[in-house]
């Protein structure tokens, strides 16, 4: 089934008028025509619904709301910001996996940034992706992309879940089944993972200040991205719906 944002707040009478991309995907690209079956995600809810076309464009008529693919846990990553294109692949994936939340964090090994004149276009790339995953995967919500932070500002925020976890190669004997089997309610997960230089002692104790358990994801390091995915993978198949 062919999937098709819509704008939320612009629905009137179970209708939603396609946005000029959408609709010129839809009809020059899909070649879909009038009556086609279709999904409409508005950022909160999956709709069954039908593309209708006009002469000014198109647009979805919903017919019933769908059943919600939100995962039961709120998933947060905090990530050391890493090089080249690998928050592109971070944003997607965990995307898919049914994460809520990508905060980028200034780190001290951080080689990457997103500070310069071109952040808000590097922020609306990987936006962008994540909003593709969405609608390749089928979720109705997006997951949010926050702007940089620093190490500071993330403990700050960590410390406002149920759970934070900091996945660093430090770590030695606890692992995500241990956090598991002491926290298995936990709702809100916090988890944190360092640029490709690493999580710094420093950090790590500003980390643990704020609540984070550190953990190891086994005996062989990671890369940063593949740290990131798999530890997405291991929550959500501990406490969420994989």
């Amino acid at each position: 089934m062919h999937r098709f944002h819509i704008d939320g707040t612009q629905i009137m009478e179970k209708r939603a008028l396609l946005s000029k991309e959408e609709a010129a995907h839809a009809l020059r690209v899909l070649r879909l025509k009038d009556g086609s079956p279709i999904e409409a995600l508005d950022g909160h809810d999956a709709w069954k619904a039908v593309l209708r076309v006009t002469d000014d464009g198109a647009y979805a008529e919903l017919l019933e709301k769908m059943t919600s693919t939100e995962a039961p846990v709120d998933v947060a990553l905090f990530m050391g910001i890493p090089k080249g294109e690998k928050l592109e692949l971070i944003a997607q994936k965990l995307t898919e996996l049914g994460a809520t939340r990508v905060v980028p964090v200034r780190m001290e090994r951080c080689v990457a940034k997103i500070e310069t004149k071109d952040a808000e276009k590097k922020l609306a790339r990987l936006r962008k992706i994540a909003s593709e995953a969405m609608k390749q995967c089928g979720r109705a919500e997006e997951m949010a992309i926050d702007e940089p932070v620093s190490v500071a500002e993330a403990a700050k925020r960590i410390s406002d879940y149920e759970l934070g976890l900091m996945l660093w190669e430090e770590a030695r004997g606890y692992r995500l089944t241990d956090a598991h089997a002491e926290t298995p309610d936990a709702r809100s997960i916090a988890y944190i993972v360092g640029p490709e230089g690493g999580i710094s002692a420093r950090e790590a104790e500003v980390f643990a200040g704020a609540g984070a358990k550190s953990v190891t994801l086994g005996p062989r390091i990671l890369r940063a991205e593949t740290a990131a995915v798999a530890g997405c993978a291991v929550i959500m198949n501990l406490w969420g719906d994989l």
